[in-house]
């Protein structure tokens, strides 16, 4: 019989493609932070109440500048929430993931839809 812990380690890894501007996706490993059915709930709600006050904060006057100046510091503050670290030549700190978030589109999407996918296939093979 295998012997399996119930408790998780506290992080895993996994390969997420980094989308290039005008080139392939890059595969990259990262560390991601583990959480329970309770915290990552509780993640996902932080987020969902931090989307709608952003949405209600815009104003009429509101400029594209200032929807995508709010929604990077959102989505640098996801993967500060769900990473550990990276397979990247470039120190895995604040500065380095507003670089990643600001240069390459569509990363923090990639980067979370990784992590669910992850969870998703803990699920299966339970």
């Amino acid at each position: 019989m295998a012997k399996i812990r119930i408790a998780q380690k506290p992080t895993f890894k996994a390969f997420v493609l980094i989308p290039i501007v005008g080139g392939e996706p890059d595969t990259v490993e990262f560390t991601f932070k583990y959480r329970d059915r309770i915290e990552l709930a509780a993640l996902f709600d932080e987020w969902r109440a931090k989307d709608k006050e952003l949405r209600a904060s815009f104003g009429e006057d509101i400029t594209l500048s200032d929807v995508v100046t709010a929604e990077t510091e959102h989505q640098v503050q996801r993967i500060k929430d769900l990473v550990a670290g990276w397979a990247f030549d470039d120190k895995f700190d604040e500065e380095s993931i507003r670089a990643l978030v600001k240069s390459c589109q569509g990363t923090t999407e990639a980067v979370v839809g990784t992590y669910e996918a992850a969870y998703g296939q803990a699920r299966l093979g339970n």
